[in-house]
């Protein structure tokens, strides 16, 4: 099973692989944790694993890196194949897939550190409030659990917005603000399991603190929406899935404005499995526990691929 890591989001998976891998001992498995490090290969080969469960969140391990790896070893695996991996992490390329196959997604400009050394793209950023209007969201263009991600409601705070972005990623991107609701569906094996919606507690936005201090945020799953807006959100995500090739198991976050209006903001290729990661609460509403919850996903490990 593997967990932590060293990409910014580390802590978050080692508490994900702890509960993944307490979860798979009370099923009766017989599970090795490997914290990810230089020594993977020499310690997959000294195991040889019947399974790997992935559990491992941010760089490497949800970019299609650590995937292809596995294939390359000829294992069996959790979560979605290489492809998909990378493309849902680029947040950027998947929101330029989902414009293109016309799924709503907040209009965005995207930037890179070689466009500002190379190209002289600071020139440009006065005409963000033109394309896009204040306020916006800065965030990186890989990476998760709100890391990096920066408001700017004037041209004046894009700059140090931009350079807090760009120090967990090489690339960020500019994107319209959407004052809404934040909801999530998590799709397993292809289903959509209820909709989970996120509200802080005393708090402007889900940002890293909120989203994994117990008691800074208060779920409700299934979300209080209409019949026809909960349908519409599950469909959406369905095809956010399709889209990118997640249809194993993913979570896809969104914003529903005002007007009933729904935005899709990004994708998950392996999403959290803390005490207040989403997909686990969609679970159980959906009447699943953790235990077999972690027993699905294993069920629907890739199968490994002869070379």
């Amino acid at each position: 099973m593997l967990k932590g890591g060293r990409s910014f989001e580390r802590q978050v998976s080692l508490v994900s692989g702890g509960r993944v891998e307490d979860a798979l001992t009370r099923s009766g498995e017989q599970v090795t944790g490997i914290d990810v490090g230089a020594d993977l290969v020499e310690r997959l080969r000294e195991i040889a694993p019947d399974v790997v469960f992935v559990a491992l969140h941010g760089r490497d391990g949800e970019d299609g890196t650590v995937q292809e790896l596995l294939e390359a070893l000829g294992l069996s695996y959790t979560g979605p194949r290489p492809a998909a991996c990378a493309l849902s992490s680029d947040k950027i390329l998947a929101k330029h897939l989902m414009q293109d196959a016309g799924i709503p997604t907040a209009d965005f400009l995207a930037f890179g550190e070689s466009t500002f050394r190379d190209l002289g793209a600071s020139g440009a950023l006065s005409q963000i409030g033109d394309r896009l209007h204040f306020p916006v969201v800065v965030k990186p263009a890989r990476g998760g659990s709100a890391l990096g991600v920066r408001f700017a409601a004037t041209p004046e705070q894009v700059p140090p917005a931009l350079i807090a972005a760009l120090s967990y990623d090489d690339r960020a991107l500019i994107e319209r603000f959407v004052d809404g609701r934040e909801l999530a569906v998590s799709v397993l094996g292809g289903v959509a399991l209820p909709v989970v919606e996120a509200i802080p507690t005393g708090e402007d936005v889900y940002d890293f603190e909120a989203r994994y201090t117990i008691g800074r945020t208060h779920f409700t799953c299934p979300a209080k929406l209409d019949d026809a807006v909960s349908a519409e959100t599950q469909r959406l995500a369905l095809r956010v899935v399709e889209l990118l090739g997640l249809e194993s198991c993913a979570r896809v976050d969104l914003l529903l404005d005002a007007s009933d209006g729904l935005w899709v903001l990004e994708a998950n290729a392996i999403p959290g499995m803390t005490e207040t990661s989403l997909l686990p609460q969609a679970a159980d509403a959906a009447g699943i526990t953790f235990d077999d919850l972690v027993q699905r996903m294993l069920e629907g490990a890739n199968p490994a691929r002869k070379r």
